[in-house]
């Protein structure tokens, strides 16, 4: 029988020719997309998708794009089940077996200018690892949909080129049963009822990434606000919690950020409109897709009244996936190579936003807590990389995500505006944004537009900070005579000794601070050459209490303080009133602990001294979570346990000062929850669930009394399982089962952990965000022996998680897993699987090194003699 005219196998367009097969393989390779970005333009794709059965979605889609004339054979993307009745140009294709995921378009098909391709395709519906993920609300059983593509899963949603830079206009059109809601990218133009249910088509979106498309379907409840003059915004979110939804306040804090950031880039909202979904289960905090931003319904809507720096965290994700509008959606990095522009950049616009919007929430105390801290942590170790991240595959591009892309990129973003100055820096922005609209841009696009704006040369700035790894240790010299200031140098040098580093200083401006106790302070300006740094404006002051080489946090690197500072920090921190400046001197007391030259006995001393002084919510959050790894996890039991009654007594008053605010009270129970070991503060837990105590006058609701249960469990307290029992029979929220799960891995028995361990590979309904919650549990560090079996077995799994799980279940599975020990036997089982498998993907082998290097930090602080 004559094949249908095109008809071309792999074997054939091979035989003819590399140009087919070269681009051939798994994910989508570097070549191949390099090649397609030469070969279109002008990108349109009009997708039908019929979600009304349980399990598969049906669709076809239209892609009309440009061809140069010279471009020889093109590859199509698509990983779904079922591809049929493929068309190029109105000619059927015959669909042979698909290499990888991938089909070839032959060249005789494709014509200089306008081409059309058409094809029907299903694609899979589940809870976990399919393009469209399908939730059942345990409350009322309704069903819910929505998409997540993010970084290469468009191509097993739809057939498509899957690439950043192939920018395309989307049209959806969907059908969903009767009685739902349907969003997506672009404003919906209308929508009719069918025999199958409900048909809804929207309007055509500007150009944007594949990884951006997205929609979601389900009996949403939608609020929206639409005041005069201003673009409409709606919320959507499950039905059984619309009591729960403050949408009001979410949409406004959306609208405000719209707002801001309009103004400050000086460029207005780049799309049409704005919708907004509480996404249940939802992997992420968020995703910025282009008209239908998603954010985690666990993370905004509160079960119990937040703290502060819960609202500021919400807020924050906001003003993040909000900043991305701009940069990410409307300016792309061209390849994830370059993965931390877009979220680089969200996370410090974030914090500036916040700083204006809502200057009483201390920002940029948050950012150095928050931001910052996770930053120098992982830059600190073996697994660290440079902000830019050679990918040869866009298979791979999850693993690109972490504390480098995530935390140190907007570190080293508020040093680049630092040194090249406010006007440059908004200038250069503002060109950047300009110049690369609807389009896709490098790294090299951003300096060079913000250098040139501010007359800065940006060369040494990118070849330190986005291609070099690690980050600088900055000592302080400080040389006195008499009553006076000698000299005072910072000097710098790498903090780890990195394989392959090309070495040199990293330029940098920094602000020193001279503390004075009977004077006013005196703050002055250094700029590194080479590796120092002379504050020669110094040279003949009056000796200072302390010295702070890092004021207003605009540097970045480890700043070590001189020993007179760190004394003078011990006594007087307490009495430094600027939030900022405070948590900075706490944050140096942590990293000279961690540097191996101050006990973390005497860290949890110093803090139980200073701590009933502290009203700052974030800098006490901060550093009772420090103490409580100082107790758990840096001291051996035999020199935590001298200190636990003092701690145990310092939280419970803490919990029953009226003095203190809510926030305080509330974040010393969580911490009192975590580490409650001796009869007094079990039995005031106790008390809690059975509502013979309460907390601020009011009892105790429901995410915390799971902790509560969760803890008892851990630590195996005999009425666990009776009080386990009691409370799933009492918790009548959407949230019950979800948080029964993940109690009960906490249970220390080796059979439970086993079949969790089980269920977390060969489950297909267990949800992923409902596995990755309960990795702590699992990881309980009290149980460290009984998990110290599963070690080895987490990681010859770690592969197949970067496969089949999403961006940021890998680094969870790992740091829970590794972070939950704290002895040399574990360290070496790490280090034994590091070395039989010298092959490990470079990626994985990098987190893998992180976490093991924390765990070689703690073996070396648990085994040293202070």
């Amino acid at each position: 029988m004559l094949a249908p005219l095109g008809v071309r196998t792999i074997a054939q367009a091979g035989a003819a020719g590399r140009s087919a097969e070269a681009g051939l393989g798994r994910g989508i390779a570097l070549d191949l997309a390099r090649r397609r970005a030469t070969q279109l333009t002008r990108l349109h794709y009009d997708l039908s998708l019929d979600v009304t059965a349980a399990a598969v979605a049906v669709g076809t889609v239209a892609i009309r794009f440009d061809r140069v004339a010279s471009a020889d054979d093109l590859i199509l993307d698509f990983r779904g089940p079922t591809l049929a009745d493929l068309t190029v140009n109105g000619h059927p294709l015959h669909i042979g077996p698909r290499t990888d995921g991938h089909l070839v378009l032959p060249a005789r098909l494709l014509t200089k200018g306008a081409n059309r391709i058409t094809a029907q395709f299903e694609t899979p519906i589940a809870a976990s690892g399919a393009a469209i993920i399908r939730y059942q609300d345990d409350k009322d059983g309704q069903t819910y949909l929505y998409t997540l593509l993010v970084p290469s899963d468009a191509n097993l949603l739809f057939p498509c080129f899957d690439q950043p830079d192939l920018k395309a206009r989307f049209r959806w059109t969907l059908t969903a049963p009767a009685g739902w809601t349907v969003i997506a990218n672009g404003a919906l133009e209308g929508q009719e009822t069918t025999s199958a249910g409900t048909r809804w088509r929207f309007a055509e979106t500007e150009p944007i990434s594949t990884y951006l498309a997205a929609f979601a379907a389900g009996p949403w409840m939608r609020w929206t606000s639409a005041p005069a003059g201003e673009r409409p915004i709606s919320l959507y979110a499950r039905a059984s919690r619309r009591a729960e939804v403050d949408a009001e306040a979410q949409i406004a804090t959306n609208r405000a950020a719209v707002g801001w950031l309009s103004r400050w880039f000086d460029i207005p909202f780049p799309f049409a409109k704005l919708d907004l979904l509480l996404a249940p289960a939802f992997p992420f905090g968020g995703m910025e897709h282009v008209g239908a931003v998603f954010y985690n319904e666990d993370r905004f809507i509160f079960r119990e009244p937040p703290t502060l720096p819960q609202r500021l965290a919400r807020d924050a994700t906001i003003y993040h996936e909000i900043s991305h509008q701009w940069f990410g959606d409307d300016v792309t990095m061209r390849w994830f190579d370059d993965l931390w522009l877009k979220e680089g950049f969200s996370t410090y616009m974030a914090a500036r936003i916040q700083a204006e919007l809502q200057p009483e929430s201390n920002a940029w105390t948050t950012f150095l807590l928050s931001t910052k801290t996770p930053a120098y942590r992982a830059d600190a170790t073996s697994g660290t990389q440079a902000l830019w991240q050679p990918l040869d595959n866009l298979d791979a591009a999850k693993s690109n995500y972490g504390p480098i892309v995530y935390n140190k990129a907007p570190a080293v973003i508020k040093q680049l505006a630092f040194l090249v100055g406010e006007a440059g820096f908004r200038r250069g922005l503002n060109r950047f944004l300009t110049d690369h609209a609807y389009g896709n841009a490098t790294w090299q696009d951003l300096l060079g537009a913000v250098g040139a704006a501010s007359g800065v040369d940006l060369t040494a700035f990118g070849q330190h900070y986005v291609l070099r790894a690690g980050l600088p240790r900055i000592d302080t010299q400080l040389r006195l005579v008499g009553g006076s200031i000698a000299s005072l140098a910072l000097v710098q040098r790498p903090a780890r000794s990195l394989p392959d580093d090309r070495g040199g200083a990293w330029p940098m401006k920094v602000r020193v601070r001279l503390g004075y106790r009977d004077r006013a302070d005196v703050v002055l300006d250094a700029t590194f050459d080479g590796q120092t740094a002379t504050v020669a404006a110094a040279a003949g002051l009056p000796v200072p209490d302390y010295v702070w080489p890092n004021d207003d946090d605009q540097g970045y690197g480890l700043f070590l303080p001189d020993d007179r500072t760190v004394a003078w920090i011990v006594a007087q921190v307490g009495t430094v009133s600027d939030p900022l400046l405070r948590a900075m001197l706490w944050s140096a007391i942590w990293d000279i602990l961690r540097d191996g030259r101050f006990a973390p006995a005497r860290y949890v001393t110093m803090l139980l001294d200073h701590l009933p002084g502290e009203r700052d919510e974030q800098i006490s959050r901060t550093i009772l979570s420090r103490g409580a790894t100082a107790l758990d996890l840096y001291l051996p039991e035999d020199g935590a346990a001298p200190l636990r009654g003092r701690w145990e007594q310092a939280l419970l008053a803490r919990i029953d000062d009226p003095r203190l605010g809510y926030g305080l009270r509330k974040d010393a129970l969580d911490r009192l929850i975590a580490t409650a070991r001796t009869p007094l503060a079990l039995t005031r837990l106790r008390d809690l669930l059975a509502g013979r105590a309460t907390l601020v006058g009011a009892a105790i609701r429901q995410p915390t009394r799971w902790a509560i249960v969760r803890r008892l469990i851990a630590i195996g307290a005999p009425d666990a399982t009776a009080l386990y029992a009691s409370e799933q029979r009492l918790d009548q929220s959407s949230e019950a089962v979800k948080d029964a799960f993940v109690a009960r891995a906490a249970t220390p028995d080796r059979s439970v952990k086993s079949s969790y361990f089980t269920r977390y590979f060969d489950d297909a309904a267990l949800n992923e965000a409902w596995a990755s919650e309960s990795l702590g549990a699992f990881n309980t560090i009290e149980q460290a022996t009984l998990t110290l079996p599963f070690l080895r077995p987490a990681l010859d799994r770690l592969e197949w998680i970067r496969q089949n799980r999403r961006i940021f279940f890998l680094p969870a599975w790992i740091d829970a897993f590794i972070g939950g020990q704290r002895d040399a036997a574990a360290l070496q089982i790490v280090d034994r699987f590091l070395g039989d498998h010298p092959d490990l993907p470079v990626d994985v082998r990098r987190k893998v090194l992180t976490a093991r290097d924390e765990l070689a930090l703690t073996v070396r602080i648990r085994t040293t003699r202070y």
